[in-house]
C-alpha cells in the first residue's frame, strides 16, 4: 500500500530544491506546481506551469524535476505543462512570499494585488 502523503511529501522537498534561476526561489513555493499524482511508489505525475508561457527554460525545468526525482527518489515522473490557469504571483505560497520579500524587499503579491486586482478570488 502506498502512502500517497509521505510520497508527496518526498517529492515536494526535491521540488524545493529547484530553482528557478531568473527569479531564485523554488517551483514549488512559487506556485509552479498544480497538481501531484502518485500513481505508485515510482511513478507520479505532475502537473506544472511557468511564470510566462515564453519562459526561456521551458525545456530545462521540467527536465531538471524529472532528473532529480529520479536521481533522490528513483521517483519516474511525467511532467505535464499546463498554461491555463496562467501563473500569478498570488500562487506563491506563504514560504514563496516570505522569501521573495526577505530578497528583494517587497511583498510581490501585494503589488502584483495592487496593480492588477486579485485574480484569484471568487469575487
Amino acid at each position: 500500500m502506498v502512502n500517497e502523503e509521505e510520497v508527496k511529501r518526498k517529492i515536494i522537498a526535491i521540488l524545493e530544491t529547484i530553482v528557478d534561476p531568473e527569479i531564485g526561489i523554488d517551483v514549488y513555493n512559487l506556485g509552479m506546481i498544480y497538481g501531484i499524482e502518485v500513481i505508485d511508489e515510482k511513478h507520479v505525475k505532475i502537473k506544472m506551469t511557468l511564470t510566462t508561457p515564453i519562459c526561456p527554460l521551458a525545456n530545462v525545468i521540467p527536465m531538471m524535476i524529472v532528473e532529480e526525482l529520479k536521481s533522490k527518489l528513483g521517483i519516474e515522473a511525467d511532467i505535464e505543462l499546463v498554461y491555463d490557469p496562467p501563473w500569478t504571483p498570488e500562487m506563491m505560497t506563504e514560504k514563496g512570499r516570505r522569501i521573495f520579500k526577505e530578497r528583494y524587499g517587497y511583498d510581490l503579491v501585494e503589488a502584483y494585488k495592487s496593480m492588477y486586482g486579485s485574480r484569484t478570488s471568487s469575487e
